[in-house]
């Protein structure tokens, strides 16, 4: 399988990822949640296999234990919706399972953060609580004999956290003492991590930017009936926000794609969504400038294999 990645023509990929390696931190968000569904068991898959006429062992199903579109419930998850979207946001992948990398003066305000988000899912938690009988018995209403109530635990106190840490990904130390060959081999793994993070941020970077201004493009077009289609000021004020995490979180690896953000918010500055909407001569340069640098996104691009990491 192969994944789209940054050319390294205009990178330094090694004075690079050292850069990234000495200014960013290791950070893992992991959220220890109540399941929604759940499998039936043998007696019911049997009964359901029967209802269809179907061998037991090519039948799959399962119960939805929660109606999730509740407004107590929905509180809940969109807590962790939102904790999930900021840590993407102030961070880059790092070829690590649940790993990313986070700037090291920025650990003080990222942690603040998610302390407040674990308050605002308490409290949430907390409101789901006082109506969790409630919620409960309507499950009970909607499963009929497929209700169990072994599969609801009797109180949520722990039943939603969120959690992170900062894990080191560099070579520990004591190797050096212990195993000195061994040492080298774990830093020349991390060596290798840190050279795939630089490709990987360039490569959420550019794809970022490539979907924002495809989907602009798409909205400036005009509908088979030749109506204007109507869009969201997001589909502007998202351009905002790249460029500001982008600034924020770029390491000047590749002066290609750094000329090419440039070029992008040139195109977009001061560009207001209604003048946007009520000119179709803004629209049309616009669109061909956006083209442009959507050609030379694409012109960074290339298929090639993930770089294997040594485990």
């Amino acid at each position: 399988m192969t994944i789209a990645m940054v050319e390294p023509r205009a990178t330094n990929t090694a004075g690079t990822s050292e850069r990234l390696r000495s200014r960013m931190a290791a950070m893992k968000l992991m959220f220890h949640w109540l399941g929604t569904k759940k499998s039936l068991n043998a007696e019911q898959m049997s009964r359901a296999a029967d209802a269809f006429d179907a061998e037991r062992k090519f039948l799959s199903a399962g119960k939805k234990l929660f109606d999730t579109g509740d407004p107590d419930f929905r509180r809940v998850t969109a807590v962790k919706s939102q904790a999930t979207t900021y840590y993407k946001s102030v961070s880059l992948p790092f070829p690590e399972p649940g790993v990313r990398l986070i700037r090291q003066d920025q650990v003080d305000t990222i942690h603040e953060r998610m302390q407040s988000f674990r308050e605002e899912l308490a409290h949430a938690v907390q409101q789901l609580e006082t109506r969790f009988s409630e919620v409960t018995l309507e499950a009970r209403d909607r499963l009929g004999d497929l209700f169990n109530s072994s599969d609801y635990p009797t109180s949520l106190s722990d039943s939603f956290h969120i959690e992170w840490t900062f894990p080191t990904v560099e070579a520990p130390e004591y190797l050096r003492r212990l195993n000195p060959e061994l040492y080298q081999q774990e830093c020349d793994r991390v060596r290798a991590q840190f050279d795939e993070a630089v490709r990987l941020a360039e490569s959420a970077f550019v794809e970022e930017l490539g979907k924002l201004i495809d989907h602009l493009a798409e909205r400036l077009s005009d509908s088979a009936d030749g109506k204007v289609k109507v869009f969201r000021d997001t589909a502007i004020t998202n351009f905002t926000e790249f460029f500001e995490r982008f600034q924020s979180l770029n390491i000047g690896s590749n002066a290609e794609l750094d000329a090419l953000v440039d070029r992008a918010r040139t195109v977009v500055s001061g560009v207001a969504p209604q003048t946007l909407r009520s000119s179709s001569e803004l629209r049309d340069r616009i669109t061909n400038q956006l083209a442009n640098v959507q050609a030379s996104l694409d012109g960074l691009m290339v298929d090639r294999p993930r770089r294997n990491i040594i485990r």
